[in-house]
């Protein structure tokens, strides 16, 4: 019995590769659109964060393995960074309680 793929028209893995990154972008965006209404500046760094992770997923088609894997390693250590920052430096719900019910 043949198997169908998933979606015959994206059948080269870079393709799929270059949609997961473009999928996690905006993932990013709409995260940091949310964002923007309990906290502006967190919100903005996360929507800025969404060109590094879109470029990096697009310029792995033209260039070397190696120098994929440093791009891709670095924009995920800064996004990392980036978000470890703004977790400590925004201020955060007082109580549990605040976090669960937004008070």
């Amino acid at each position: 019995m043949k198997t169908e793929p998933d979606d015959p028209g994206i059948a080269d893995p870079a393709d799929r590769t270059r949609l997961a990154w473009s999928r996690t972008a905006i993932a990013f965006t709409a995260i940091g659109a949310a964002m923007l209404k309990l906290n502006p500046v967190v919100g903005v760094v996360v929507i800025a964060l969404t060109m590094p992770i879109w470029a990096a997923g697009h310029a792995t088609s033209v260039i070397s393995s190696a120098r994929r894997l440093r791009l891709v390693t670095l924009t995920v250590v800064v996004v990392a960074a980036a978000a470890l920052a703004a977790a400590f430096l925004s201020p955060g719900p007082a109580t549990l309680a605040e976090l669960l019910h937004g008070r």
